[in-house]
């Protein structure tokens, strides 16, 4: 049974930006992009601050994301970084599984990283973090660089929306010449 100790609402601002951006997906029939909720059951309660202080997680979560974008099945996980290294132990074995029947089935796996101490998020496609993921459990480092992604995969804030992840989305597809 692995338990959870608040600390805040952690990775919760990149989160709020993704979801409002979805909202304005779907109000413009662009997408139907939802969040997984993680099963949890409270422990400790802060009642003054309605808050869960502890708490155990029911079963390991796959991806934060699940959905639609016409026609394309995608799924993916957010995560902020705080320096230009991003450690691999912050995804877990059972999410990388995940995303890779995903795939096989069809679909597209992502993550969006936001590197808070830059401000620059950044689109990772599955095969270049498999890449990171596939080097580290054969010997090699435990993490990867900001300078080692893409620089094309860079999300802008310039589509009308918090995080337009449709931009390299749309690219990372083409490059797959996925069709649908």
């Amino acid at each position: 049974m692995a338990t959870w100790k608040s600390r805040g609402l952690r990775g919760s601002a990149l989160e709020d930006l993704i979801n409002e951006t979805n909202e304005k997906y779907k109000e413009t029939g662009l997408a139907i992009v939802q969040k997984i909720p993680t099963p949890i059951t409270p422990i400790k309660m802060n009642p003054s601050k309605n808050q869960i202080t502890l708490a155990f997680f029911e079963q390991k979560s796959t991806v934060d994301y699940i959905g639609v974008v016409q026609g394309v099945p995608i799924c993916f996980d957010a995560k902020e970084c705080k320096e230009d290294r991003f450690p691999l132990q912050n995804i877990h074995a059972h999410q990388v599984d995940f995303m890779e029947h995903f795939e096989k089935q069809g679909g597209v796996s992502f993550f969006i990283i936001h590197y808070t101490h830059k401000d620059i998020m950044i689109y990772l496609p599955f095969d270049m973090f498999k890449f990171f993921w596939d080097r580290s459990n054969n010997g090699g480092r435990k993490s990867f660089l900001l300078s080692e992604l893409n620089p094309d995969f860079v999300i802008n804030q310039n589509e009308g929306v918090f995080v337009p992840y449709l931009v390299p989305l749309k690219k990372d597809i083409e490059e797959r010449d996925i069709v649908h």
